[in-house]
């Protein structure tokens, strides 16, 4: 944003609209030597809340201009019942239920003056070209493939082979007209739907967009022309105004989406002579109003005439104005336009403009291929990460012994918490038999010259026989059918919110990892290197979060106090009294894991690792000093010669 924007928008605080360098920021809290730890501890939390508090101010008003300056009514979206749809632009047809992302949507709720919904979390996410990648076998019919057999080779490994019609093509394709002006394009246009109107052919107008069809109705309706719309707003009748569009007389405008796939039946008297049709062009005439950026939505338009034998014609007016001239060579038709002297309403049509047409599509296609290649390549990353998380939950769901893949989750984190404890040079085996016993709801509390003599292995193994032990007895307190449904929903639940998260976090990374490319390093493989970290940081969540729920988990209060009391009776009173299920979750909820805290006053027993239930304070005794106070500077009553304070004072 600019200095003059931020002023505009805030002239009392310009500065509320710039991102702090909140790493200069951190280096000079850093170098501050008049702020201790804790100074610079709370400086720098500080300094992330307001780095995060004007990154979303930012985030939403950027999202706020797009509403307002990208995206139109009745062109990317439509307003039905008070709801926002947004509209597919290949084919004109509404997408119920599907919303924009990152606030986009609300932003265009509040430009319209809707109700603002909540925002939707992604669930799941997979590319088309995935997700048809999982079929053992691929194949498919269509009438415009030829054009993206490039495309279809690259990406599936498929041929495209032409199949020649059933009965020989009857229809008149006419050069592209073109017009300065989409004004002058669309006079052109009611001009020519008059002349067949009166001769009686039926007509089927094509538009790009809602917008389109709606202004030229409102054309036709100036010059009484009876006609039937058919876009986003009105599909609910596309098979009947389909139905109709063959008849005497019929006018139809329609977006992409009109009879794709079907045969418009003609009606009595509209075709004149089959095989004379080009000295006597008769059937449905198809008028497109623009040039589509793919080839293919064009042969689609032009293909809804001349069907099954029939005859029928076809022309596209197209003037400088409109998207696709006006990026690819509008400038210099306008110059040969100026040149020929071509005056406000004068055609120009030639062979060599429409094949320079055709040759700007093949361009953006191209283009449109490179960006999918890409997006491809960077969904393949997801797309592994997709298959473990998947078959992951499919095992869970379909297998009779869940049991097996929870154990395998425990043995992970077992393996995780000794390498941070024990297989270290400053073994801490008292750190990690607490969280053993907090975790697992155990006792075990081995001898301190076996503790210092285990290796990582032994460790590992006698923690996991005691697990298996706590695992037994509570399997035993909830029965093991209802132990196989606790696993399954545990663990479902758990993958599931990490999933969700962590499709989050790669959406971040997604949109931020170009920004490497300015280092001079290839985005798809930074990409591929730091999606791997998150998810293997995501794995290790799965599994600290599934074992730690396993235990503190149950179908009802009194069942986990059942199994806290089988499994250790001291070990209810000592920790969490008689409100053992809240304890539990209290405990492992804060994080503490069985640390002594001075607000519960718990202490642990001698020789073991448990915490020791709160002793009744003892009285208070007065001391009477017997001989006279010595000052830490004097000289120490024992005769040692030194001050007391280094002394005996100590």
């Amino acid at each position: 944003m600019t200095e003059k924007g931020r002023d505009s928008l805030n002239p009392a605080n310009p500065t509320e609209f710039v991102i702090p360098d909140i790493i200069t920021a951190q280096q000079d809290i850093d170098a501050n030597e008049t702020f201790d730890a804790t100074e610079k501890e709370n400086r720098k939390r500080k300094m992330q809340e307001e780095y995060q508090k004007t990154a979303e101010k930012i985030h939403n008003l950027t999202q706020l201009l797009r509403a307002y300056c990208l995206f139109d009514k009745d062109v990317e979206y439509v307003v039905q019942e008070g709801k926002l749809m947004i509209v597919d632009e290949f084919t004109g047809r509404l997408m119920p239920g599907r919303r924009y992302s990152d606030g986009l949507h609300q932003a265009l709720e509040a430009k319209e003056g809707l109700k603002v919904e909540r925002e939707t979390q992604t669930l799941a996410t997979v590319t088309i070209q995935n997700y048809f990648r999982m079929y053992e076998k691929l194949a498919g019919m269509t009438g415009t493939a030829e054009t993206e057999a490039n495309e279809f080779w690259h990406i599936y490994k498929l041929d495209v082979v032409v199949i020649p019609t059933n009965r020989p093509v009857h229809r008149l394709d006419y050069h592209d007209v073109i017009y300065k002006t989409r004004r002058e394009k669309f006079n052109a246009i009611v001009d020519e739907v008059a002349n067949l109107n009166n001769a009686g052919r039926p007509v089927l107008i094509g538009t790009v967009s809602v917008e389109a069809s709606e202004v030229l109705s409102r054309l036709l309706k100036r010059r009484n022309i009876t006609h039937a719309v058919l876009n986003a707003k009105y599909h609910q009748q596309e098979a009947e105004i389909v139905a109709r569009a063959g008849q005497k007389d019929a006018v139809t405008i329609a977006t992409n989406m009109a009879g794709r796939g079907t045969d418009i039946k003609l009606g009595e008297g509209v075709v004149a002579d089959r095989e004379h049709y080009k000295e006597n062009p008769s059937g449905l005439h198809v008028i497109g109003s623009e040039r589509h950026e793919a080839r293919r939505i064009d042969r689609q338009l032009r293909g809804r005439c001349a069907r099954q034998g029939d005859p029928g014609s076809s022309r596209f007016y197209i003037s400088l104005e409109d998207d696709l001239m006006r990026l690819f060579g509008s400038d210099r038709i306008a110059r040969i336009m100026g040149h020929m002297g071509i005056e406000e309403g004068q055609e120009l049509a030639h062979p060599l403009l429409t094949r320079a047409i055709e040759n700007a599509q093949k361009k953006v296609e191209e283009r449109n291929f490179s960006i999918r290649k890409h997006t491809l390549e960077y969904d393949d990353v997801m797309n592994k990460q997709r298959e473990t998380i998947y078959g992951l939950r499919n095992e869970l769901m379909s297998s009779e012994n869940p049991r097996r893949i929870i154990f395998e989750s425990i043995e992970e984190v077992v393996k995780e918490k000794i390498e941070q404890f024990i297989d270290i040079p400053e073994r801490d085996a008292d750190g990690f038999l607490r969280w053993v016993n907090t975790t697992f709801f155990i006792h075990y509390n081995p001898l301190e010259k076996e503790k210092d003599a285990w290796d990582k292995d032994v460790w590992q193994t006698n923690v996991l026989e005691q697990i298996k032990k706590s695992y037994d007895a509570k399997e035993q307190s909830e029965e093991p059918e209802n132990m196989r449904r606790l696993e399954r929903m545990v663990a479902l639940g758990v993958i599931d919110r990490v999933w969700r998260e962590h499709l989050y976090g790669m959406d971040g990374l997604r949109e931020s990892i170009g920004l490497r490319a300015y280092g001079q390093m290839d985005p798809l493989i930074e990409y591929k290197q730091e999606g791997y970290k998150l998810f293997m940081e995501m794995m290790k969540r799965v599994n600290g979060e599934i074992t730690s729920a396993i235990f503190s988990s149950s179908f009802s209060k009194e069942k986990l106090d059942e199994f806290i009391k089988v499994l250790n009776p001291l070990f209810q009173h000592r920790v969490y009294g008689s409100g053992s299920f809240e304890g539990v979750a209290d405990l492992l909820k804060s994080g503490q894991e069985g640390k002594q805290t001075e607000e519960s006053d718990l202490g642990t027993d001698e020789g073991s690792m448990m915490p020791r239930p709160k002793q009744p304070p003892k009285p208070v005794e007065t001391i009477h000093r017997e001989l006279p106070k010595v000052g830490r500077n004097d000289v120490c009553p024992c005769g040692s010669g030194k001050k007391y304070k280094k002394c005996c004072g100590k």
